[in-house]
């Protein structure tokens, strides 16, 4: 085209160059309409579909198939525009490649979801080319669909294994029976000096004319609740993902370790006031209900409530159960307004507190500092991450246990934690 418009503009000078000009236009013309006809001359030359699950798992990575066919008899320049849901804010995303004649091939991308809640993607849109690159054609491709962002699933088929062999054995954990103390029989034998006679059996010492003792063991079968701070302490993001998600994607882990050891498992959140309330229970359909009540968890821009949370607790939570209480603390005088409904609950309950080391902070304590301002953030980042340390050892004085964590770690050790209980038979 540049060419033609500068041998119209010479022709005005040297005529003998106009007939040359309309020729090469007539030309252009031609391979114009010969693009219009290859590229334009079938109804829908280009076919797509999308597979993408009906759940996805929040935090990870979920692949995307876009299963692309051509119908056309000669090679393609192809680019393809998804319309990614808008809680990704991706908005520049397009896979471009050459397609063969009447070639079908699969394109797999990645999609890591960073909010638990429905994902809407819209039309494909398709711009095939042919090698001229003189005209391009565009399609668009009806494939709106809806997918949900669940709990991470995905944590969830990797830890199963861990839950199944237990780590904690490592660290030298051996399991402590101790008869006689809780309520779940065992059997009967003989009696041995040091066994409590409130254990007799008397119809079992009349048939074998000698004493017999019940023998008991710990209930196997125990209480395990998540509860979850969903106040604005648990909103502060960490790598994409609030502390809340973080909770919820550990609860899920934690809850099939549950089931898978015997245990009950149940769920509370708290703010302002509890709610997402599943019992204890061992049901068959128990771990969908859980993770339906993970998946309607969110933030809320309130100052947590423990005070609720004790009523709630010392109301619906009569058995002796281990507590792990998802929060997190900053400062010392939020502590402290917490602790004596913490100490409360430790009083009828195993209570294990989880908060959160604040990486951030701690990138700059562990930063060398090189001016005064440097060592000013220095001092500071230090103050701070002594102060969360000071705080468990203040909750451990007073027999609650803690886990002072880092974000990306708190699935592997909360669930560490539950083995090292269930192990030690502190319960």
């Amino acid at each position: 085209m540049a060419l033609l418009i500068v041998l119209f503009v010479l022709s005005f000078f040297f005529s003998q160059l106009f007939y040359s000009a309309v020729l090469l236009s007539i030309f252009f013309c031609g391979l114009l309409g010969y693009e219009i006809l290859r590229l334009f001359g079938l109804k829908k030359p280009i076919r797509v579909q999308r597979k993408v699950a009906e759940k996805i798992s929040n935090g990870d990575k979920n692949p995307v198939q876009l299963l692309i066919q051509s119908t056309y008899n000669f090679p393609i320049q192809l680019k393809v525009i998804d319309e990614l849901p808008f809680l990704l804010q991706i908005r520049n995303f397009s896979l471009e490649f050459q397609l063969n004649e009447r070639e079908r091939l699969t394109k797999t991308y990645e999609i890591k979801p960073l909010e638990r809640g429905d994902y809407d993607f819209g039309n494909v849109i398709t711009i095939a080319q042919t090698a001229l690159g003189i005209l391009a054609r565009k399609q668009v491709h009806p494939l709106a669909q809806n997918t949900k962002s669940y709990p991470s699933f995905i944590q969830l088929k990797k830890y199963e294994l861990i839950a199944a062999t237990p780590q904690v054995h490592a660290y030298g954990i051996k399991k402590v029976r101790r008869i006689g103390q809780a309520t779940e029989f065992e059997q009967i034998k003989d009696y041995v000096t040091g066994d409590d006679l409130k254990t007799i059996n008397w119809k079992a010492t009349a048939k074998r004319s000698q004493l017999m003792v019940n023998q008991y063991q710990e209930e196997r079968s125990q209480n395990v609740y998540m509860l979850i701070d969903r106040g604005r302490v648990m909103k502060m993001p960490f790598d994409g993902l609030s502390l809340l998600d973080y909770a919820v994607n550990a609860s899920l882990v934690l809850s099939s370790a549950i089931l898978r050891k015997g245990d009950k498992a149940g769920l509370v959140s708290f703010a302002k006031f509890v709610d997402n309330k599943v019992p204890a229970e061992r049901r068959a359909i128990h771990m969908q209900q859980i993770l339906e009540n993970l998946y309607n968890i969110d933030n809320k821009y309130q100052e947590t409530d423990f005070g609720k949370l004790y009523t709630y607790v010392k109301t619906n939570v009569r058995q002796r159960s281990l507590l792990m209480i998802y929060t997190n603390f900053e400062t010392r005088d939020g502590w402290q307004r917490q602790l004596k409904y913490l100490k409360g609950l430790a009083k009828s309950h195993l209570v294990v507190v989880i908060f959160f080391t604040n990486t951030e902070l701690d990138k700059i304590a562990e930063k060398k500092a090189n001016n005064l301002r440097e060592i000013y953030d220095h001092a500071i980042a230090e103050k701070f991450a002594f102060e969360k340390r000071a705080l468990a050892a203040e909750l451990r004085k007073h027999g609650i246990l803690t886990i002072l964590t880092k974000p990306e770690d708190l699935t592997l050790n909360t669930l560490n934690k539950y083995l090292e209980i269930k192990s030690r038979g502190i319960l």
